[in-house]
């Protein structure tokens, strides 16, 4: 007995029918795979395309909270498009979803008849409070991030309003005009009071930024050294 005849011997003996090549123009056989409970199904691939076999649609009822949602969904659709679909009515971002099939939180890319989701199955959508901890701290830090930029950008402004004074002053003493030491000290105060305001901004992303900032008031300062 040669080695295909034994192939399909035991496939017969399991009830499992054995892969049918396609006679397509390619010449070239469908791709299959074995799911849990042993079916034998064809494989999702980009590129094999759902016209070529009917697949049908299933409503599924979604409970979240007191309410019930009934969605109309693909059977081979994943949670996570299910969940994209769910966003709009709880007004629950799909990121902050936890979707539960048979008391199993089931992962965005399981695809819903793999898990078993059949025409009528009930599913429960509860709120994923890590997701939604993570989404708020990922907000305040982006806040946080505006603030400093604002921030920054009004001291590089004054910076540079001062910046001129400085210039112009270091010219009067270039041309042997006398400039009253007060002027002095008080374009120097000015500089250091933008130097604190600088020191006290803390926002990642913006080290290099203060740290040109720091340069700048530093080789200022120096010009009063003439």
């Amino acid at each position: 007995m040669n080695k295909d005849n034994m192939i399909r011997m035991k496939t017969k003996a399991a009830g499992i029918s054995s892969p049918v090549k396609s006679a397509g123009a390619g010449g070239g056989s469908e791709a299959w795979e074995v799911r849990p409970g042993g079916m034998l199904v064809q494989r999702r691939s980009s590129d094999y395309t759902q016209n070529s076999i009917h697949v049908p649609y299933i409503r599924v009822k979604v409970k979240y909270g007191r309410s019930y949602h009934e969605v109309n969904i693909n059977s081979q659709a994943s949670f996570g498009e299910m969940k994209k679909m769910l966003a709009e009515p709880t007004g629950l971002s799909s990121q902050d979803q936890k979707l539960i099939y048979k008391d199993k939180e089931r992962d965005s890319k399981t695809f819903l008849d793999v898990a078993g989701v059949k025409d009528g199955s009930k599913i429960m959508l509860t709120e994923d409070e890590l997701s939604k901890e993570r989404r708020n701290l990922e907000l305040i830090k982006t806040a946080k991030m505006e603030k400093a930029s604002k921030e920054i950008a009004a001291i590089r402004s004054e910076v540079d309003k001062l910046a001129k004074q400085v210039a112009f002053t270091e010219l009067e003493i270039n041309c042997g005009k006398k400039v009253v030491e007060t002027v002095l000290l008080n374009l120097i105060e000015s500089l250091m009071t933008q130097l604190i305001k600088l020191d006290g901004i803390s926002a990642e992303g913006d080290m290099k930024i203060q740290r040109r900032m720091q340069v700048t008031i530093y080789n200022i300062n120096q010009i009063f050294e003439f």
